[in-house]
């Protein structure tokens, strides 16, 4: 195996930080036994894919706990000549700068002796360098192909987060899909899906990131569409699959821009190092950030490349739950994350108020949310939801909140699975329907685990305190930096105002999503009933977590109430501070006064639907879902806005009636008119002209010149031979007389000449 011969990275690194490859070839493995094996093993697969991830999780603990306790016993970079080499070898850079070792697959010296205070938090210490192991891939054109593994805080927070999820959703699965035709298929996609992420998150270059997240959105095409017999399924399945493309050639020029840019490396860390060092150009790194940004929205959902992530609610619930909260949409968050030097520097996020990447998240939040309020179908509910969610993400990365984002994806996992996990469940009681207004209504009394589960994560989404939603969507509000005293990287105003009306949004259409699931009248037929334990389970994990998930990052006038030691747990865990690879950042400073109106500005979203829904609807007769004279119906103007929204802004019209059928209509005539007038018209002038040249050199070259010729020539041929055949009559006499005469005409000419 490649990697057996990987280079250590340093003696003084754990075993599990050095050969962090172990966890995504666990799942790789399980694809390959499912494949193969799974049909003649006695639960057809699943025992694979669930052995291997439940041990693939166990190792994201000890990785997890071995980074946070992971202090390397070398010398600070000093500028010593062993970590000067890769600087002196580099003749394009700035002479003098230091990059790590770790770049040239040597163990990076950490800074431990970092200025308290830096990064605009006092005490806040350096983290470690990451362990990075590479080897020699190939070598072409003077510039050496590595692969590898790099690891750091974003690194084992993430392979924790995936393979959490993806084990709870293992189980899950055994009993949702237990009696499903491609059983077996499933669970290899599903191994293969979480191995894909895994190697995503563990990349040590560009090159690697890439061929992940190509293979996560592959393994998101099969599984989007594993019930393809059904044409709104597979059409849903192309759909994201076209459109990751779209936002794929982005990334791609992206990658090639950074490459060319920051002296023809691949590397992660030596790309963010030298943006951070201010030596690769700042045109180079905004042009890359832009095209990588495209990237981002069309695989995290971000507006207007959003459209695929609602319709691929047509594959398995479990599919959408590990899709939303740990696996694909996160994978563009992540790539900010990972080369947030390109990004910080290239949009310019340091002091500013506004720049792209927040705009489209701030965007995104507000669109998402406003959809989310028109959906019938409940996990389409919460895929506007997730789209609003990955909106508050994408904003944070963009005001250089990097732990705000980080730690939002975090508590969003857990509560978003919670939730597409219950629906599920829901989907179960009501015969395998989504739909809110038809079959749903009053399940909380037969269904007291799903309702209380789906309960903690519809309270921990709309940010309530003390749930996790709050304190990771609070901390993002707060790195806007435009309240007073919090002082953040930039005054991001109009930033603040989204993110918080997006609060009040979140808290509404929730509170519609629970009244009619959960409360009114059952208007479904039959009698509902409670899951099985191997899916109550799952939900009541994941409903702990999104309780206390939130209280690893507790600001520190809180957690002095409780234990000083317990604040930002999660920043000085995780986040990279002090190393050449990520920049320095400010941390906006907490505000009791924010937190609370936020907190304010949800509860009235919330309050307002709960008016409208649990006392003005149902107080009507019968099981009303909505007010038969609302405002929607009865002022022109609201009502225009909410066929606006049903139609989902008309982007699904825009691509697919004027771009995909303009493709395929006029443009698609268009073309055939040309080939066919055009093209044809010149192949077929060509070949009639060949014919008549050829007709014309037959009947006068070749019959009137060339035949007439060898004709002549053979009547010539035969009148000479009728001429031989009289001289040659046979008679000795006539021989001696002719032979005679020549001797006599030969003698003359010799006299002559003479």
């Amino acid at each position: 195996m490649l990697l057996a011969a990987q280079e250590a990275a340093a003696p003084s690194a754990p075993w599990i930080l050095d050969n962090i490859w172990v966890i995504p070839a666990l799942p790789t493995l399980s694809f390959l036994l499912i494949l193969f094996f799974g049909k003649k093993m006695p639960f057809k697969g699943a025992e694979f894919g669930l052995a291997t991830v439940g041990v693939a999780f166990v190792l994201a603990c000890v990785a997890a706990v071995s980074w946070i306790g992971y202090e390397p016993d070398v010398a600070h970079v000093d500028g010593s000549e062993d970590t000067d080499t890769h600087a002196e070898e580099e003749g394009d850079h700035e002479e003098g700068l230091i990059l790590p070792a770790s770049v040239s697959g040597e163990q990076a010296l950490p800074a431990t002796d970092a200025p308290e205070g830096e990064g605009g938090e006092e005490g806040h210490h350096a983290s470690p360098e990451p362990v990075v192991n590479t080897i020699d891939w190939w070598s072409n054109g003077g510039v050496q192909f590595t692969v590898g593994t790099m690891v750091d805080g974003l690194s084992v927070m993430m392979l924790f987060v995936v393979s959490l999820i993806s084990l709870l959703v293992h189980v899950y699965s055994t009993d949702y899909v237990h009696d499903d035709v491609r059983y077996t298929h499933f669970f290899a996609f599903l191994s293969l899906f979480t191995a894909s992420m895994l190697f995503f998150v563990v990349s040590a270059n560009t090159l690697q990131m890439i061929v992940g997240w190509e293979l996560v959105g592959v393994c998101s095409f099969a599984l989007i569409g594993h019930w393809w017999e059904e044409k709104p399924n597979s059409d849903a399945a192309l759909k994201a699959f076209l459109t990751n493309r779209v936002g794929d050639m982005g990334l791609l020029i992206g990658m090639i821009v950074l490459f060319f840019a920051s002296g023809e490396t691949f590397s992660i860390i030596e790309i963010n190092s030298l943006a951070n060092a201010g030596v690769t150009s700042h045109n180079m790194l905004l042009l890359a950030s832009v095209c990588l940004m495209a990237a981002v929205m069309s695989k995290s959902g971000q507006f207007a490349l959003h459209t695929w992530l609602p319709d691929a609610m047509a594959g398995p619930t479990p599919v959408s739950a590990l899709i939303h909260a740990a696996t694909m949409v996160v994978a563009g968050v992540y790539l900010i994350a990972r080369l947030y030097g390109v990004f910080f520097e290239g949009l310019s996020i340091a002091g500013s108020s506004i720049n792209l990447m927040a705009m489209i998240g701030a965007t995104t939040v507000i669109i998402g949310g406003l959809l989310a309020f028109v959906q019938n179908d409940i996990k389409k509910v919460l895929a506007y939801s997730t789209i609003s969610q990955l909106g508050y993400m994408v904003l944070a990365l963009g005001m250089g909140a990097w732990t705000a984002a980080m730690f939002h994806l975090f508590t969003h996992a857990f509560f978003k699975a919670c939730l597409f996990l219950g629906s599920g469940s829901v989907s179960h009681a009501v015969h395998h329907s989504f739909d809110m207004k038809k079959d749903m209504g009053g399940l909380r009394k037969y269904m007291p685990h799903t309702f209380a589960t789906f309960m903690i994560g519809s309270v921990a989404l709309a940010g309530i305190p003390p749930l996790a939603g709050f304190w990771s969507k609070d901390e993002i509000l707060v790195g806007a930096g435009s309240w007073p005293g919090t002082d953040g990287n930039g005054n991001y105003h109009l930033m603040l105002i989204m993110g918080m009306a997006g609060a009040a949004l979140t808290a509404a259409y929730m509170t519609r999503c629970v009244y009619l699931t959960f409360f009114g009248e059952y208007r479904g037929h039959g009698t509902p009933h409670e899951s099985g334990p191997r899916i109550i389970i799952p939900l009541w994990i994941l409903a702990a977590f999104a309780f206390f998930a939130g209280l690893l990052n507790l600001p520190k006038g809180v957690a002095k109430l409780v234990d000083e030691d317990l604040a930002l747990q999660f920043e000085h865990w995780f986040e990279p501070t002090g190393v050449a690879y990520f920049p320095e950042i400010a941390h906006a400073h907490p505000s009791l006064t924010l937190a609370a109106v936020s907190s304010l500005i949800a509860l009235g979203g919330g309050v307002v639907a709960w008016v409208y829904y649990f006392k003005r609807v149902d107080a009507l007769e019968g099981s009303q879902t909505e007010l038969p004279n609302g405002l929607t119906t009865t002022i022109p103007p609201l009502r225009a806005g909410h066929t606006f929204l049903v139609n989902k802004y008309y982007l699904d019209h825009l691509y697919t009636d004027v771009i995909a059928a303009g493709t395929k209509g006029p443009v698609a005539q268009m073309a055939n008119t040309f080939n066919q007038k055009v093209l044809d018209g010149v192949v077929d002038g060509a070949a009639k002209t060949a014919v008549a040249v050829g007709q014309g050199v037959y009947d006068h070259i070749d019959q009137g010149v060339v035949d007439r010729a060898i004709n002549a020539s053979g009547a010539g041929s035969s009148e000479a031979g009728g001429v031989l055949r009289r001289i040659q009559s046979g008679k000795i006499q006539q021989y001696a007389t002719l032979m005679f005469g020549a001797a006599v005409v030969l003698a003359v000419v010799l006299v002559v000449a003479l």
